[in-house]
């Protein structure tokens, strides 16, 4: 399989299938990703096209493994922060800024398969932002803690402690709820 650098540059030298791989590759995800923070499918997509033009149309800067998919996920992330400021009366700070878990109805065929996972999501959902968002990156997407840290703007020490910690919340939260280990 090639990497994410590998198509990238494959597109820069004019080979458009770069791009495709990238966009299939990412493109759903990341529209997901997108719409935690701003509620609206039609939009998220808009701006995960918008992300991916940005990054495509002059040669960036993006060496090592996982650099793309984070500095993708950054890009989206600071339109996703604009998009927000231009389309509220009030100034808008970062820490202001929530961000939700995909709604249901997006996430059918990837999260919600099982009733454990049924029970996981709506768990996540009662976390706060700052350790759901840590979380969705490094569990459920997948990322390195330095890739989630390079998108939130916090270290990888920081991002190591709002997912231990999101972890620790999220598993007093499940117990709440009578969720039952698989082991036990």
């Amino acid at each position: 399989m090639i990497s994410d650098e590998e198509a990238y540059w494959q597109y820069l030298d004019g080979i458009e299938q770069g791009a495709d791989i990238l966009v299939d590759r990412y493109g759903d995800a990341l529209t997901y990703y997108i719409h935690g923070y701003i509620h609206d499918i039609h939009e998220s997509e808009d701006l995960m096209i918008e992300a991916f033009s940005k990054i495509f149309a002059k040669e960036r800067p993006i060496k090592g493994n996982g650099s793309f998919r984070a500095y993708l996920y950054k890009t989206a992330r600071n339109l996703t922060i604009r998009h927000n400021q231009k389309h509220k009366l009030w100034f808008l700070h970062l820490d202001d800024l929530t961000f939700d878990l995909p709604s249901e109805e997006l996430v059918d065929t990837k999260l919600r398969q099982t009733e454990r996972e049924r029970q996981l999501y709506e768990a996540m959902a009662k976390l706060k932002t700052e350790y759901r968002e840590a979380l969705y990156l490094v569990s459920l997407e997948g990322m390195s803690y330095r890739e989630a840290g390079k998108i939130l703007g916090k270290s990888e020490q920081q991002i190591t402690n709002l997912v231990h910690r999101g972890k620790k919340s999220l598993k007093i939260i499940l117990e709440q709820e009578g969720f039952v280990y698989a082991d036990e």
